[in-house]
C-alpha cells in the first residue's frame, strides 16, 4: 500500500486544477487551507485510488484531474488513523483542516504531479 523510504511515507492526492494552482504557488511545498465546507484534508495511500478519484470525480467536476505524489515524515503521520472508505484498497488519512499547516511542515521534498486527466481522455 503506502511505501516508506527511510523515515518518510509516500502518499497521493487527487486534485483539481484550482487546488493544483495553489500548490504550484507554494513552490510545490504545501497544500492550501481547506475551504469552509472542507473539514478534512484526505491524502490517499495508493496511486490507484488517487487515479480513480482524479479521473472519475475531478474531471467531471472541473474538466481536469491530477494525481500528485508526496512524502510525509512517518513519525508525524503515525498520529493519524488510516480510514477504509470502500474496498480493501480504498484507504485514506483524514487530516483535520485546522492541522493542515502542521501537516505541511512535515512534507519531505516537493509535491509532484504524476498523472493528468482531462475530458476526452480515458
Amino acid at each position: 500500500m503506502n511505501s516508506t523510504a527511510g523515515s518518510a511515507t509516500t502518499l497521493w492526492r487527487p486534485t483539481g486544477p484550482e487546488e493544483l494552482e495553489l500548490v504550484a504557488a507554494s513552490g510545490w511545498r504545501e497544500w492550501p487551507p481547506r475551504l469552509p465546507d472542507q473539514p478534512i484534508f484526505y491524502p490517499v495511500l495508493t496511486e490507484e485510488y488517487a487515479i480513480m478519484i482524479a479521473r472519475d470525480w475531478n474531471v467531471p467536476a472541473s474538466g481536469a484531474g491530477f494525481v500528485t505524489r508526496f512524502d510525509v515524515e512517518t513519525a508525524f503521520l503515525d498520529r493519524y488513523e488510516v480510514h477504509q472508505v470502500g474496498g480493501r484498497e480504498i484507504l485514506e488519512y483524514w487530516i483535520p483542516a485546522e492541522e493542515l499547516t502542521e501537516f505541511n511542515a512535515h512534507i519531505v521534498g516537493e509535491i509532484t504531479v504524476v498523472h493528468q486527466f482531462s475530458r476526452g481522455e480515458g
